[in-house]
């Protein structure tokens, strides 16, 4: 019999602290003793890679390379690599419970740039570097350049640059930009190692604590990224990167218009003639950053929706076969069974169950799509989750469960208090964690917002929506005694510790 077991999903961004974001400092270990504290398995969080116009971290310029702004500058500091003083000059920020990604962009770029010249000045640490780009050399040049050449071009999509030398990876050109680029080059490379030194010493420390990382790997690349930069055989794009065809989903409850992703479509011709190599490498990869991976849009390996380039709306786009179990049988044969969460959301069809049961993979299960009234066909009431399966009250792109309840009609609220067993007076947060860690799935997962009981405003990412996203931060006088008593009770209750 397989063990129940629970975690939390928090993104790293929405950690508390002082210096204007959630980093890989103090409060991230913080974070896995509460875990441990409340008897939980798993610390899920959104991907890791580099955020561009937007925020978001599901368009990166990189499928591989970390987001520099979760590097904890306190560490930098005990290191060596910095100064208290040089903290202390350089406001962050006045909301605690807000990221500023604008003035984070203006101020921690100087602090970086003179850690990486403290760094490279001590000369003990050239073999700590040279052993780090050995150990990447699959991608850590080309993104170091990539980000070296694209700020030499005023921060401009890749698409955008005024050298067509330079989209077109002339060797020449290239030979020129990296002598000229060189320290910039550097700060990149350098900059990466700090990031993975101490995700790893994190992760190190959340493994050896029994908390296991859940990370998602976005199905889609950034049109705006090294891979289209150096690999573009490997997308639907013309000779100077522009995209063909893009990526998004047809008309659903978020828009009527569907939601238009932009990002290239992938050849898959090219990608089934190679073995797969690609992405193999991406798996490979993502392993070394997380426990279990969580692949997100998995409906888009059976059939994904591509719209042409010229389109301003993903509503007119059509219907394409993905690449089925033949991606996934390559992935196996090559790494084994990997620990894999299929995000099956949306729109599911024969084809998208049958891949799903195929792979053996479990899927996700939200509460939030059940509880809207009262409907016996909805599939996704808990009564008819099955155990292979991971449950969530809703996910980063869902409303937080209160901002949820308060969105139901009055026939809705009055089912889902009476499907919970809702008590007079318990907050309806703690009425939905209980219906989900009570049901079958193999693992739940909480959203910690709704582990804090809070608002609305709360709310991570609304899909279609650009500005106000990804901004949500938790502040530590949040989690209190009563509320890790709880999760630990419900925890323990449903066998889940």
């Amino acid at each position: 019999m397989k063990k129940r077991t629970s975690g939390v999903l928090m993104h790293i961004t929405s950690l508390p602290g002082e210096r204007g974001i959630g980093t890989f400092g103090q409060a991230a270990y913080d974070f896995v003793d509460f875990l441990v504290e409340t008897k939980q398995s798993y610390w899920q969080i959104l991907p890791l890679t580099t955020t561009s116009y937007g925020d978001s971290p599901y368009q990166s310029f990189s499928a591989i390379a970390g987001n520099t702004n979760l590097i904890d500058l306190d560490l930098l500091v005990a290191d060596g690599w910095l100064s208290t003083v040089d903290l202390a000059r350089v406001s962050f920020g006045n909301n605690p419970e807000e990221v500023d990604y604008g003035l984070l962009f203006k101020v921690r770029r100087p602090l970086l740039e003179k850690a990486v010249r403290a760094f490279l000045a001590n000369r003990s640490n050239s073999q700590k570097l040279a052993d780090f780009e050995a150990d990447n050399q699959y991608w850590l040049q080309d993104y170091a350049e990539f980000m070296a050449i694209k700020e030499y071009f005023g921060q401009k999509a890749l698409q955008e640059w005024e050298d067509k030398k330079a989209i077109l990876r002339d060797e020449g050109t290239l030979t020129e930009l990296r002598r000229n680029l060189a320290d910039s080059i550097d700060y990149h490379r350098v900059t990466q190692y700090f990031f993975f030194q101490q995700w790893q010493t994190l992760k190190g420390y959340a493994n050896k604590s029994g908390i296991k990382i859940i990370g998602d790997m976005p199905i889609y690349v950034s049109a705006d990224s090294v891979e289209v930069w150096t690999m573009p055989e490997l997308f639907k794009v013309d000779k100077e990167r522009k995209p063909l065809y893009v990526a998004g989903v047809p008309a659903d409850e978020f828009s009527d218009e569907g939601q238009y992703w932009g990002n290239p479509i992938y050849e898959w011709s090219a990608h089934k003639t190679s073995g797969y190599a690609w992405w193999i490498n991406r798996v490979k990869e993502s392993l070394k950053l997380y426990d279990v991976i969580r692949i997100d849009h998995f409906k888009g390996f059976s059939d994904f929706w591509q719209v042409e380039a010229s389109q301003s709306t993903a509503k007119y786009g059509t219907w394409q076969p993905g690449p089925g179990y033949d991606l996934f049988r390559a992935i196996k044969k090559e790494l084994g069974q990997v620990p894999i969460i299929a995000e099956n959301l949306g729109y599911i069809d024969e084809k998208a169950e049958k891949l799903l049961a195929d792979t053996a993979f479990p899927g996700m299960k939200i509460l939030e799509f059940g509880l809207q009234g009262p409907n016996e066909s909805n599939f996704d009431l808990p009564h008819f989750y099955t155990s292979h399966s991971v449950a969530y009250t809703g996910t980063h792109d869902n409303e937080v469960v209160r901002g949820w309840y308060q969105g139901l009609s009055e026939e809705a609220r009055a089912y889902t208090d009476r499907y919970t067993h809702r008590a007079p007076g318990e907050p309806v947060t703690q009425a939905l964690l209980r219906t989900l860690y009570a049901t079958v799935s193999d693992i739940a997962i909480a959203t910690m917002q709704d582990i804090l009981d809070l608002p609305a405003s709360s709310r991570m990412n609304t899909p279609n929506t650009v500005g106000t996203n990804w901004r949500w931060r938790m502040t530590a006088d949040q989690l209190t005694d009563d509320k890790k008593e709880f999760l630990k009770t419900i925890t323990e209750t449903y066998h889940r510790g």
